[in-house]
């Protein structure tokens, strides 16, 4: 069986993330940046499936610049045999409908038979690149999984849905997302990650994809973007006996109370 499993390299959710007010775009060049904990926990499931059986096959596939090699490597350092890097000036910006079209190609390339990801990445928090990816290759989609069980012929797991949890199956191919629900991922061993720099790391361009340059443009523009404004500082209702009376009268005027 061969899993690929989509990884994408983020700004550090516990350092300061910044949009670029010109671009809208996050600023990755002066952050620290790090593999996404979602797509690690995804990356984790297919290697604990390929540890128990024998003749399986994970490939990472990331779509982000040259320094995006980085979270790449650390893919391969958890147990990844293989990487695959989608790497073009032309994607900077890229939207969902773009990102979804290129990770289609790539996927196709690879002919694989389940394809894991993250429900939403934490640098963009849309949510629709799998399904969109997924409506590309013509395959069953399994979403936002909390766990999933991997046979030879099927996937299935367990989705929160309304307070029930719902149980689904689909036969492969299939393209699945899970959620921050998943085990949580294998630190790298030192092992790991001195064979990680022998593992090899197939880069991609659009050309060489098959994509259309002239298609290679976001469907997508940022029309405006502006700095968050500073936190406010907040009213404090003294209770000297009228103070549910102040309180009901500040919700009111603040609109949260019809």
């Amino acid at each position: 069986m061969k899993i690929v499993v989509l990884v994408k390299e983020v700004p550090d959710t516990y350092g300061q993330r910044e949009l670029h007010l010109e671009t809208g775009l996050a600023r990755r060049a002066d952050v620290d940046r790090v593999l996404d904990e979602v797509d690690e926990r995804a990356l984790e499931s297919a290697i604990a499936f390929a540890d128990a059986n024998a003749g399986t096959e994970v490939v990472a596939l990331a779509m982000g610049p040259a320094t995006a090699v980085d979270g790449i490597r650390r893919a391969l350092a958890m147990g990844a045999a293989s990487a695959v890097h989608v790497v073009d000036d032309a994607l900077a910006g890229a939207d969902a409908a773009l990102t979804s079209e290129v990770l289609a190609q790539a996927l196709a390339q690879q002919q694989a038979d389940l394809v894991i990801a993250g429900a939403s990445s934490t640098d963009g928090g849309g949510g629709v690149v799998p399904a969109m990816t997924a409506e590309r290759l013509g395959i069953p989609l399994a979403s936002s999984l909390d766990s999933v069980e991997i046979a030879a012929e099927s996937v299935r797991g367990r989705r929160a849905v309304d307070g029930e949890v719902q149980s689904v199956e689909c036969t492969l191919p299939a393209l699945v997302s899970v959620t921050e629900r998943m085990p949580e991922a294998r630190m790298p061993s030192l092992k790991g990650i001195m064979g990680a720099k022998k593992k090899p790391i197939q880069q991609l361009s659009t050309a060489e994809l098959g994509v259309d340059a002239d298609a290679v443009v976001p469907r997508s523009i940022m029309i405006t973007v502006a700095r968050r404004p500073a936190r406010a500082q907040g009213v404090k209702v003294v209770d000297e006996g009228d103070g549910a009376q102040r309180l009901a009268a500040y919700l009111e005027e603040n609109g949260f109370l019809a």
